[in-house]
């Protein structure tokens, strides 16, 4: 049943893990009003599934960023370290 489990991460603990937002209350808001796509679409369920290769559209403060997942982190760590689990696309 593990392995079963393994292979996603929730879209909110995503989001605060690498680093696009501070907490997951923060998260939870951005998803909730719409400023989240995954795989060009609209989600808001911040306990949606994600998935190396997932493709997220995030329309932040400082603008919108199109990230794809290369990995799931475990934890929130350093910067650096946040950014090598995502790329961003032009």
């Amino acid at each position: 049943m593990e392995d079963e489990d393994s292979g996603w991460l929730r879209l909110d603990k995503f989001l605060v893990f690498a680093r696009f937002c501070k907490t997951r209350s923060v998260a939870v808001a951005l998803v909730a009003r719409g400023g989240v796509r995954i795989n060009r679409q609209g989600t808001d369920k911040p306990h949606a599934k994600l998935h190396p290769g997932d493709v997220l559209t995030l329309a932040l403060p400082q603008g919108v960023k199109v990230v794809e997942i290369l990995g799931l982190p475990a934890r929130r760590g350093p910067a650096p370290t946040a950014r090598e689990f995502y790329r961003e696309l032009a």
